[in-house]
């Protein structure tokens, strides 16, 4: 599987998630500057988190204007698959490429810990590592991670199979003690209607060693190199 990640200046976890792109498939990605106006041809591309533009105006407002988003959109459309995680989801969503916004977290502090995140589908190339219904622990960091849709596009995600995760608590139920940051419906990942562009808040990159936050991020690279390669 060959892949790329994009960064901008803010970016903080590019390096994160090469370590565990190269683990799962044994080669490592490309690093695509903002101002590049060309992604190679690859099997997929990430869009990482971090603080892009230092997230002014609005969390990832100014990437998505970046001049690498051009062929970004270009390969999107084309079936390309495209995964943003965290400040990669806020961007995919300014973009249009998924519903929705990200907004300020509801308790308005910034959020650092490992959270519940259950997964709502393995039917998808990004999901078929786990099975559905699967509780992971994945660390969340972020500041405007709360999900909002108006209510008819929210039925419309679900009614469509676009939600990839939600938030939940201990037990694996939705919960408000559950959800971190607010989101609508405990939503903390969606596809686009074809399933091959994903964004979510949760760092699966920081979830891949025992050592250092757990191995539940795993699934989720395996799974892409299994559907990829």
């Amino acid at each position: 599987m060959k892949s790329a990640i994009i960064v901008f200046p803010g970016t903080n976890r590019e390096r994160d998630m090469a370590v565990a792109l190269e683990q799962a498939s044994g080669k490592a990605p490309h690093m695509v500057w903002h101002r590049d106006t060309d992604i190679p041809d690859v099997d997929l591309i990430v869009v990482p988190g971090g603080f892009s533009y230092g997230d002014y105006l609005r969390a990832g407002a100014i990437a998505a204007h970046s001049p690498v988003l051009r062929s970004l959109k270009e390969k999107a459309d084309k079936g390309v698959p495209v995964m943003g995680v965290c400040n990669g989801f806020q961007v995919l969503t300014e973009t249009g490429l998924l519903p929705g916004v990200l907004m300020r977290n509801a308790g308005l502090k910034f959020i650092c810990r490992n959270v519940g995140m259950r997964v709502e589908t393995s039917q998808s190339l990004f999901t078929g590592g786990y099975d559905d219904g699967q509780v992971l622990s994945i660390p969340v960091a972020h500041h405007d991670g709360n999900y909002f849709a108006d209510e008819r596009t929210l039925d419309e995600v679900e009614q469509n199979g676009q939600v990839a995760f939600r938030y939940v608590d201990e037990n694996g139920e939705m919960s408000a003690a559950g959800n971190p940051n607010g989101s609508a419906r405990n939503i903390a990942g969606v596809f686009n209607r074809e399933k091959t562009v994903l964004g979510f808040m949760p760092h699966p990159e920081n979830a891949i060693d025992s050592a250092v936050g757990g191995t539940d991020g795993r699934g989720l690279f395996d799974g892409l190199v299994r559907a990829l390669s």
